[in-house]
């Protein structure tokens, strides 16, 4: 249910009005109240805020200027997404244009030492030519080398438990299809990957969230389990996206022991696990506590994205099922991709040292030019990943968004990375951004910042942000 009381406090430096419309359109942005839903009247609207019957008049009045509220005498004020524009597309996947520093997607430029990996997948491509191509669980050379670095790990593993993707995001979408039915709940930290809470509401899985704020709850994670009796859940221990945090193994003893109590199947997303700064000690691998885990891997976090390799490493009792769900859904990454993911995997360590440093920088960066420019900011020191979990000093992370494409660089607001859509004081800020970018992007940031704090009109238009 709406609690239109999160509508306040209403921004400081514009008229009340102006703040009150543009925070019911920030609402309508984030998915707290839909489109198509009635406002109350203004008479009740007035005695749940506090405000006067002409600022609820002149509010509504302004979402139906600029096209976010439809009036209609005895049916009341609706609010709606402008006609002329459109909702923002934030995919989360780099865009290409020269004017805009795109700051929604924590994807980097391939590293050093990437060109000679792939030409000695060259080499070895004429002997794959020989056979028809297709490997709809993978090549063995690649289930091998994936299989003897969990093994080397301490999680025992054969080949034939590797099933190769189309990258890690269909390597989710294999997990859920194969655990999950339409209907069935999947439990998730909030935040979380958008890609994930996207794959589940594919598979019509009821996402139930648990609070992820500084350390896993493993109370909350009780209380989830217990009520919500998920047939699932997904979970990113290692370096975890959006926040950076890494579970102890203390923690996962007792997540795994929470999770089997309630024969929960874990799903777990090991992809940011190659990007440790080397400042905290080692965690055992999630599956080396718990048999019945799925893991989920890839190559695009390190080596760049445009190779699309990811895979699932399966209990064995699941082997069959989760081939079976793969072969239906794709029939098998690209053979010179997987050589390529080969090559890399033969000698991995200089290359993520050298990709893992450069985030470590970045982070530092950030850090810096932040506390210089947007000191109310709480920037986090994550011990790896990608990006950097940012508090606001309010809720305007979708105002923030709306407002940022006019200032010339692009943000996904933070209940992107929520399955409830709450997360909105926060900001993920990415740390593949080239080093050389990273005080423009603040500049920029503190202009989209106070244009958001302002509650002016143009935060509120949606042709800010057309891609």
């Amino acid at each position: 249910m709406t609690s239109f009381s999160d509508l306040l406090p209403l921004p400081a430096a514009s008229p009340a009005y102006l703040g009150l419309a543009h925070r019911i359109r920030g609402m309508v942005m984030d998915g707290r109240l839909a489109t198509g839903s009635r406002l109350p009247s203004e008479r009740a609207l007035a005695e749940t805020l506090g405000l006067s019957r002409t600022t609820i008049t002149r509010a509504f009045a302004e979402l139906v200027d600029t096209g976010w509220a439809v009036a209609r005498r005895g049916s009341g004020t609706t609010v709606r997404l402008p006609v002329a524009d459109r909702a923002p597309s934030i995919s989360l996947v780099p865009t290409r244009r020269e004017d805009t520093i795109d700051l929604s997607a924590a994807a980097g430029l391939a590293p050093d030492g990437t060109a000679e990996i792939v030409a000695r997948a060259l080499e070895w491509l004429p002997s794959t030519l020989a056979g028809a191509g297709y490997e709809p669980y993978g090549a063995l050379h690649l289930r091998e080398q994936i299989a003897d670095r969990y093994t080397a790990r301490g999680v025992p593993t054969h080949p034939d438990q590797i099933v190769v993707t189309a990258g890690a995001l269909l390597a989710v979408s294999v997990a859920l299809h194969t655990l999950v039915r339409p209907g069935e709940r999947l439990v998730m930290d909030s935040p979380s990957y958008p890609g994930a809470i996207e794959s589940a509401a594919t598979v019509r899985a009821r996402a139930v969230p648990v609070p992820l704020e500084g350390d896993w709850d493993l109370t909350g994670w009780t209380t989830a389990v217990r009520r919500a009796r998920p047939r699932a859940a997904y979970l990113i221990p290692d370096f975890h996206n959006p926040t950076g945090l890494l579970m102890s193994t203390d923690r996962r003893q007792e997540l795994a022991r929470i999770l089997g109590d309630a024969d929960c199947a874990p799903i777990v997303d090991e992809t940011p696990a190659e990007l440790d700064f080397g400042e905290t000690e080692h965690a055992l691998p999630f599956a080396a506590i718990a048999p019945d885990a799925v893991c989920i891997g890839s190559t695009s976090k390190v080596l760049w994205g445009g190779f699309r390799i990811g895979w699932l490493r399966c209990p064995e009792p699941l082997v069959d099922a989760v081939r079976a769900t793969a072969r239906s859904l794709s029939l098998g990454a690209s053979a010179l991709d997987q050589l390529v993911a080969t090559s890399y995997l033969e000698d991995p360590e200089p290359v993520r040292a050298a990709v893992a440093d450069r985030l470590r920088q970045a982070r530092g960066m950030w850090r810096d030019a932040l506390a210089a420019r947007l000191p109310e900011w709480r920037v986090p020191s994550p011990p790896g990943g990608l990006g950097l979990w940012v508090t606001l000093p309010a809720r305007l992370s979708t105002e923030l968004a709306l407002s940022a494409r006019s200032h010339g660089i692009t943000v996904a607001p933070g209940s992107t990375f929520s399955p409830d859509r709450t997360h909105t004081n926060r900001l993920r800020l990415p740390l593949t951004l080239p080093l050389d970018v990273i005080d423009e992007a603040v500049e920029r940031l503190a202009a989209a910042w106070e244009t958001a704090r302002s509650g002016s009109r143009s935060a509120a238009r949606m042709d800010a942000l057309a891609l």
